[in-house]
């Protein structure tokens, strides 16, 4: 490829034509702990303070320094926040990738890229800005040995200019970064005038993408799901966690140490929650069911590989009836799978773990308010049914910046379920006659528990997993297991009426419906409006929220035409699910999943359904 003349990219004419206004996405290309990521994050940031709706998703390896690093981050005045499967513009700030991140533009698209690379145009069809970074850096007026960590915020200033993000509110993210430090802030921001600066000099714009102040992010924060669920959980009241660290969760623990201050003793200052790093995800497991035995709110949070260890723990804690947290912030699999790949491929694994007749409660996550809100729900939810729950997150909404609402305060108070003091298990024997530890006697398969200190003589019981009757004494009679496991079906089956119900959207006259969960959201309602927009398809929608499936869930699926069960791993496991639990005919449902390692698209979503409805 030959050298591009500087010349011939400032001689060239401006746009002029109709400008594309808070309505695209670009692709930042860097190496991993190459810096980008305060520079990506100024950039999102200072959309979001100028009231452009805004999501911004990193793309890394699970390496620590080196491979390719993709951020994609999209605007939308509509509001719409999922991954696009194409961007129109490319900040090419990687040589390794930057043929095939350059071959990936549409028409008409733009690539930023280094002019020390001397690159040149390789393609005819889009347009080309190239930036001296390493002139810029080394001519601007910074410390030395800083000058290396700062080059990336020569694309930040160059995006600025080429697309109209005022300088001012850079600086403000700047500071917000910096957690207010002015130094840091104001060394960054030389670089990012001088890029501004050499930028307005030598390029004419000659694209039509512009930024521009809006006013649809007043009142909303910006946020991982990791932080949030970390949140609900203190807002929760918990007190122990034990965890080995894994991606992509290990954020969610680290959240909960930054924030524990919120819970301080108000009396003597001290740390009401206790955080302990295990030696392994059978130890952090092992902690938190005998911390919840002991009466604590307990939780550890780990992803797919963590999960398998603790298979056999969570069969304890479910047969002996423990209350416990397990967040599942899920990459894909199986084995170590990719680590920094988000899917949704633990669905079956988690709500059937362990051996024999298990089948545990999952909740599913959907946005970052609602990790905050399972967060602390999910406490009350296991201590309620007196069992383990599950939270499955992913990494795209666990690791990646979401606009959301202000959290809301839990409007109710904690619910500790069916637990008795000394007075209460003294009236409790004198009106029933006995108390034993799996006495059913509500008939909602719930039994009455006690916790170790209790002072009467009658509330000690021993938590076994092995078989054992009404009094959890020993037992390997066939007739006490089946009565202990028939007493369980029906708590699991009383939980299906109780749990966060699906949400659904419904149009009138709507024949096909679409059924998903979690971080399929964003891409399922982008497509929708596509559906009815280009071709007239009006659909129906449902959002599972927990396991086991609400009957609410087989009402949808009976009351339309075609049903599509769209997921993001590659076997259909929610479909799957549905079929276990869903006897009547299934010729309408089509299994949808894609299991790609990727945050859906609007893109496939919508292709994959016309395809099927066209024969294809």
């Amino acid at each position: 490829m030959s050298a591009v003349n500087l010349a011939d990219q400032t001689n060239l004419q401006p746009f002029n034509g109709e400008p594309i206004i808070n309505d695209f996405a670009f692709t930042v290309a860097t190496k991993n702990g190459s810096g980008s990521q305060t520079s990506n994050n100024v950039l999102v940031m200072s959309l979001f303070k100028m009231g452009i709706p805004v999501n911004g998703k990193n793309l890394f390896p699970s390496n620590i320094k080196g491979l390719p690093t993709w951020y994609t981050i999209r605007a939308s005045k509509d509001g719409y926040t999922a991954r696009k499967a194409i961007t129109e513009i490319a900040v090419v700030m990687n040589q390794d990738t930057a043929a095939e991140d350059i071959k990936n533009l549409p028409v008409g698209g733009i690539c930023i890229i280094p002019r020390e690379w001397k690159w040149g145009q390789s393609r005819t069809d889009i347009i080309y800005y190239e930036i001296p970074v390493d002139e810029i850096v080394k001519n601007s007026e910074i410390d030395k040995a800083f000058k290396d960590r700062v080059g990336n915020m020569v694309y930040v200033g160059a995006v600025a200019q080429l697309f109209d993000i005022p300088l001012e509110t850079i600086y403000d993210a700047l500071l917000d970064n910096f957690n207010g430090k002015e130094k840091p802030a104001k060394m960054n921001f030389t670089i990012v005038q001088n890029a501004y600066k050499w930028t307005a000099e030598n390029h004419t714009r000659r694209h039509p993408y512009r930024f521009a102040p809006m006013n649809a992010t007043a009142g909303k924060i910006v946020i991982t799901g990791n932080e949030a669920s970390a949140l609900g959980a203190l807002f929760g009241g918990v007190t122990v966690v034990a965890w080995y660290p894994i991606t992509p969760s290990t954020s969610l623990v680290d959240s909960i140490m930054d924030h524990k201050h919120i819970r301080k003793d108000p009396d003597h200052g001290g740390d009401t929650v206790a955080i302990v790093q295990a030696e392994d995800e059978i130890a952090a497991i092992g902690m938190i069911i005998g911390a919840g035995w002991a009466g604590a709110r307990s939780m550890t949070a780990t992803s797919g590989p963590g999960i398998s260890l603790m298979a056999e723990f969570t069969g304890l804690a479910y047969y002996a009836e423990i209350p416990c947290v397990i967040w599942d912030v899920t990459r894909m699999g199986p084995s170590t799978g990719l680590p920094t790949r988000t899917s949704q491929g633990d669905i079956l694994f988690t709500h059937f773990l362990g051996h024999g007749d298990s089948r545990q409660l999952v909740l599913l996550p959907g946005s970052v308010e609602e990790c905050f809100e399972f967060g602390w729900r999910a406490f009350d939810i296991s201590e309620h049914y007196q069992t383990p729950v599950f939270v499955l997150s992913d990494l795209d909404i666990g690791m990646n910046n979401w606009m959301a609402q202000p959290f809301a305060y839990p409007d109710q108070p904690m619910n500790r379920g069916k637990v008795l003091n000394a007075e209460e298990l003294e009236s409790f024997i004198q009106e029933k006659g006995n108390w034993g530890r799996y006495l059913d006697v509500d008939g909602d398969g719930i039994p009455y528990r006690t916790l170790p200190g209790t002072d009467h003589a009658r509330s000690a019981w021993f938590a076994r997993g092995t078989g054992h009757n009404e009094m959890a004494v020993y037992s390997e009679r066939g007739d006490d297991w089946v009565r202990n496991m028939q007493r369980l079906h029906r708590k699991f089956e009383y939980a299906r009426t109780t749990l966060p119900q699906p949400e659904t959207d419904l149009k009138p006259g709507a024949k096909v419906g679409i059924l998903s969960f979690g971080s399929n959201h964003d891409a399922i309602r982008e497509a929708r409006d596509w559906l009815r927009e280009r071709d007239g398809i009006e659909t129906d929608y449902m959002r599972v929220r927990a396991l086991p499936l609400a009957q609410s869930v087989f009402d949808f699926v009976r009351n339309h035409d075609q049903v599509y069960v769209i997921e993001n791993n590659f076997d259909g496991q929610l479909n799957q699910l549905l079929g276990i639990e869903y006897t009547d005919s299934r010729a309408h449902v089509k299994s949808m999943p894609l299991g790609d390692s990727l945050p859906m698209t609007p893109e496939w979503v919508y292709a994959s359904i016309i395809g099927h409805r066209a024969g294809k």
